[in-house]
C-alpha cells in the first residue's frame, strides 16, 4: 500500500507545480520574529555544556548525545521520546525509519525539516529502545525546557505518550490527549501519535493527520485536495 503521507506529499508537489508559491510560505516570514528570546548562541552553549554528561546511567552505553537539531528560531517544534539505534549512532534525532516518516509528516504540513526544531525528552538512547525511566527523564527535562525557552516556538507537537507524560506532567494516555490543544508555558501544544507507532499501526495515520492539520491551520496552512 502506498504510504499515507507519501500521497499527501505527492498532492502538495503537484499543487506547487501547477501554482508555484501557493503551498509553501515565504521564507522571509521567519525574519519577523523576535531575536531576543531566540538566540542560537545560547542554544549552542547549552549543547556544548552537555558534552561528557553522566547525570544518569544512560551515558554508560551511548555512542552520542542526541541534543536536537533544526532552526534555532523555529516557529514549530517537535518533541519525541528518546534516541534509537540510528540516532545514537549518528548523534541526530529522528533519522531512522520513524524519522523518515516524520520527515514526510513535516513535508505534508508544508514545512521543511530545516525550518522546524526536533528534540527528545532524553538525549541518550535507553537500552533496547525501552521507554526512559522517570529518573532519566528527570535528569534531561531541565535541558529540554531550556531548549524550548531559547527557541520559543509558536507551537509544539508532542510525539507519543512519553513526551506527553513528561512535558505536560500528566498520567493521561496519548489516545485521550491526541488531537486536543493544551499548552506549556503559554505555548500551544498538540499531542499526537509517535511516528514509530504509526509504522506499526497504519490505521492511526489518519488520526495523526487530522491532528497535524490543526497545527497547520495555526500557521494559515491548509491541505489542498
Amino acid at each position: 500500500m502506498t504510504d499515507f503521507f507519501d500521497q499527501i506529499c505527492k498532492v502538495l508537489a503537484e499543487t506547487e507545480a501547477k501554482r508555484p508559491g501557493s503551498v509553501s510560505a515565504s521564507p522571509e516570514v521567519s525574519q519577523f520574529f523576535s531575536e531576543a528570546v531566540k538566540s542560537p548562541d545560547s542554544l549552542a552553549k547549552l549543547q556544548e555544556s552537555l558534552q561528557g554528561c553522566c547525570r544518569c546511567n544512560l551515558h554508560c552505553q551511548r555512542k552520542n548525545i542526541v541534543f536536537g537539531e533544526g532552526n534555532p528560531q523555529a516557529r514549530l517544534m517537535f518533541i519525541g521520546e528518546a534516541p534509537g539505534f540510528d540516532e545514537d549512532r549518528m548523534g541526530r534525532p529522528f533519522v531512522g525509519k520513524a524519522g523518515q516518516l516524520l520527515d514526510k509528516m513535516i513535508t505534508a504540513m508544508q514545512f521543511s525539516r530545516e525550518e522546524v526544531y526536533i528534540a527528545n525528552i532524553v538525549k541518550c538512547r535507553p537500552p533496547d529502545n525501552r521507554a526512559p525511566a522517570p529518573e532519566e527523564a528527570e535528569c534531561c527535562m531541565p535541558v529540554l525546557k531550556q531548549q524550548i525557552g531559547f527557541i520559543r516556538p509558536e507551537v509544539i507537537v508532542l510525539l507519543g505518550a512519553v513526551a506527553v507524560k513528561y512535558l505536560l506532567n500528566t498520567t493521561s494516555g496519548i489516545s485521550k490527549m491526541r488531537g486536543r490543544w493544551t499548552s506549556y508555558e503559554n505555548i500551544p501544544v498538540m499531542p499526537t501519535f509517535h511516528p514509530a507507532f504509526l509504522l506499526r499501526q497504519e490505521s492511526a495515520k489518519r488520526d495523526a493527520w487530522a491532528d497535524l492539520q490543526q497545527v497547520m491551520a495555526r500557521f494559515g496552512k491548509f491541505h489542498r485536495r
